[in-house]
């Protein structure tokens, strides 16, 4: 991403809320709106509610990799 300018910061939804979020250094929370935001975020991904799907194995007869 490049050097953000105060003056017209890039806006994002809130990953928790969609609650617009500017941005910028000084937006604390970035990309969350606030902290309550970021970790009913944590607590998703802690309780397993999100997760990043592993790819598919696709084994061979002799049960090695392909």
């Amino acid at each position: 991403m490049s050097q953000a300018d105060p003056n017209n910061p890039t806006i994002v939804p809130c990953p928790t809320c969609n609650k617009p979020v500017a941005w910028l250094a000084m937006s604390k929370w970035r990309p969350f709106c606030s902290e309550r935001c970021r970790l009913i975020d944590l607590g998703e991904w802690l309780s397993e509610n999100h997760r990043i799907p592993a790819p598919i194995e696709d084994y061979s007869r002799d049960g090695e990799f392909d």
